[in-house]
């Protein structure tokens, strides 16, 4: 494929090929997907490509852009080869240390943000973020809040180094706290001291469902950003053991869920004494997040480990 290097490929042209091979081989938007990738090869917006159909492209250009097309033909998602995904509108750095960060993850976002407005009236929150993984999340509350201060954790040093970055990217490194952490070792550290809101977008694949996923996602994603055990809910289980000695009084646990999971979720909250438990659709109309009022716990009323 294109290895006709002496032919004057044109925009138009290469962009016509390389969207029927990629549609062929069962690849979704396959325009979007070759849009961006040249788009990247020449270091132009995409809308260059449309006012510019009839440009040639040198044999540099052209080799810039084939070794790209072969790194999504590999299945390799398009967000690792710009290195960089967009999220609630902010640009983040992103490649085979942490996740993509995806459109109904907004949804937790969102309901983050209509949280933190009812107690900003009264004083800065304070928001802790589980599993922070980019640092999608906390970078996004941090920038469209200025009111907050964010604690983000994650098991993966490498995950963390990432984050770190985005929070740089996008202005926001002064008010968030970056920690290596796996909640399910114990964490007296952090319980130091109480959150107004606990955040959370853990892994909650089913371990049967993993190979089930899209190539992209097993070839490249981190499987241990992904998989929670044989039914996707144990990080769901510790998060809503530790939340009561997380959370301050009238605090809240918002988190992310998988298709399918709400009912299981919300009896695990119910039978752990959480009340005002709350389930918003995202924009698929699918249950994504819970939230939820979580009971007060004190070291002398329980042990947590």
């Amino acid at each position: 494929m294109l290895k006709q290097e002496t032919r004057a490929w044109t925009v138009k042209d290469l962009m016509k090929v390389c969207i029927d091979l990629l549609t062929k081989k069962g690849i979704d938007e396959a325009r979007l997907n070759v849009e961006l990738l040249l788009a990247h090869a020449l270091q132009v917006p995409r809308l260059y490509l449309y006012t510019n159909f009839d440009k040639p492209l040198n044999k540099s250009e052209l080799r810039t852009f084939r070794e790209l097309l072969e790194r999504r033909l590999n299945r390799e998602p398009v967000q690792y080869i710009l290195g960089s995904s967009t999220f609630m509108g902010l640009k983040f750095g992103v490649d085979q240390r942490v996740l993509i960060p995806r459109p109904e993850t907004e949804t937790l976002v969102e309901q983050a943000l209509l949280a933190v407005k009812e107690v900003s009236e009264k004083k800065r929150v304070t928001i802790l973020d589980i599993g922070t993984g980019s640092g999608n999340i906390a970078v996004s509350v941090a920038k469209f809040d200025k009111e907050c201060d964010v604690v983000a954790i994650d098991s993966s040093a490498a995950a963390l180094e990432v984050a770190v970055g985005n929070a740089e990217r996008n202005e926001v490194l002064d008010r968030i706290v970056f920690k290596e952490m796996d909640v399910f070792e114990p964490i007296d550290q952090l319980l130091l001291r109480r959150f107004d809101l606990v955040l959370s977008n853990p892994p909650y694949v089913p371990e049967a469902e993993y190979e089930t996923l899209a190539m992209e996602i097993r070839r490249f994603e981190p499987q241990a950003a992904l998989v929670a055990g044989k039914d996707g809910l144990d990080y769901c289980r510790r998060i809503i053991e530790l939340a009561p000695f997380l959370v301050s009084d009238k605090g809240q646990l918002l988190i992310e869920i998988g298709f399918g999971q709400h009912s299981m979720v919300i009896e695990l909250m119910e039978n752990a004494g959480f009340s005002e438990v709350v389930v918003t659709p995202d924009l698929q109309g699918v249950p994504r997040v819970i939230s939820a009022r979580v009971p007060s716990r004190t070291r002398n009323q329980g042990h947590v480990n």
